[in-house]
């Protein structure tokens, strides 16, 4: 049973809040299990029925393609939750269930989950950019590169290349090779190369069941769609107009996750099959904080409500916010940014 809030003083500073949020920390075993046995159960039955369904040539199959793809983003989420160790709140646990997790996700565990908490200890920090997040440049680093280099930036904030190529090239194949961070020990790669050979063996099995070509058809969009969704709700997370970049010194840990990160707020189904994922700054402020009890943090604290918000109508402008402006301290767009430039001239 969650303890009783004790009222937060509008006063008290970022810092309390992890120390507030440890109480949350603690998992309920028994809804941990209940977690996963309702997202991989479904996974795996509309899996195989619509697999089935297009081997014999019933085509309204690939519809159950699309909640398929809804249940695999959560499977991704309660792995999300293992890497921080939140899940099962026990190391071997979390670990053995994130790796089997990943062979569907198609997601080696290790190297993600390096990847990924170097992404929380430096989120929002114009320092230490590059490891796990979205490219984002600021406008001088912009205006200071080649014309092909800014074409290819340009290409890579575009939503068709972001949210379509990206998911492809990340989940079927960058995840599959052993470069940058793969290469910085053993563990992940060990973890890519034995996920890679558990997807092989998987693939095979399915493959000699229902033939390549029904494999192809269901799978595929599975992973696409499923991919182009986690990759929206990570972008959202942190690339909205009041999102907070600072450089060292000034940059704190506790200011970054609570006003670097957003809560995305979603309708009830979403807010499900998403894991609660859009309740982000909370997630940053404590990461061990299990996913299905971040809506508790919420009830108990509503300040924290008004803080990052975005609506989903909200978070379909932020696609043309891709540059960080240092003057204003926000995210611009190209046109804001040509803008600026123009008025700076005009200034002179």
């Amino acid at each position: 049973m969650t303890p009783a809030a004790a009222p937060i003083s509008p006063f008290v500073g970022e810092r309390a809040w992890p120390k507030i949020l440890s109480s949350y920390r603690i998992p309920h075993r028994g809804r941990t299990l209940l977690e996963l046995g309702v997202t991989i159960v479904p996974f795996v039955s509309l899996w195989v029925l619509a697999a089935v369904a297009v081997h014999h040539g019933f085509w309204w199959g690939m519809a159950l393609t699309i909640p398929a793809a809804g249940f695999l983003l959560r499977l991704f989420m309660i792995q999300h939750d293992c890497g921080h160790g939140s899940f099962f709140a026990h190391r071997r646990a979390d670990d053995w269930t994130g790796r089997l997790i990943g062979v569907l996700t198609l997601t080696p565990y290790d190297y993600w989950r390096r990847a990924h908490a170097a992404h929380h200890a430096s989120a929002g920090n114009l320092d230490e950019r590059g490891v796990g997040d979205i490219t984002t440049l600021t406008v001088a680093e912009y205006r200071s590169l080649s014309r092909l280099r800014r074409l290819a930036y340009r290409l890579y904030r575009n939503p068709i290349v972001m949210f379509g190529i990206g998911p492809i090239w990340l989940f079927l194949f960058k995840q599959r090779l052993p470069f940058g961070m793969m290469r910085s020990g053993m563990e992940p790669w060990a973890s890519t190369m034995a996920t890679n050979l558990a997807i092989v063996v998987l693939a095979v099995g399915l493959i000699w069941l229902i033939g390549s070509s029904s494999f192809i058809l269901v799978q595929l969009p599975i992973v696409v769609l499923a991919g182009s969704a986690g990759i929206w709700l990570f972008y959202v997370q942190h690339q909205f107009e009041e999102t907070h970049w600072s450089q060292s010194p000034q940059w704190q840990f506790q200011d970054a996750a609570l006003h670097g990160s957003s809560y995305y707020e979603l309708p009830a189904v979403l807010r499900w099959l998403t894991a609660n994922i859009g309740i982000h700054h909370v997630h940053h402020l404590s990461s061990r904080v299990p996913y299905y009890r971040l809506p508790e943090v919420l009830r108990d604290y509503p300040e924290l409500r008004d803080i990052g918000h975005i609506t989903i109508m909200e978070s379909l402008r932020c696609v043309k916010l891709v540059l960080w402006d240092e003057r204003s301290q926000r995210l611009i767009s190209f046109r804001d940014a040509r803008a600026e430039k123009r008025r700076q001239n005009g200034n002179e």
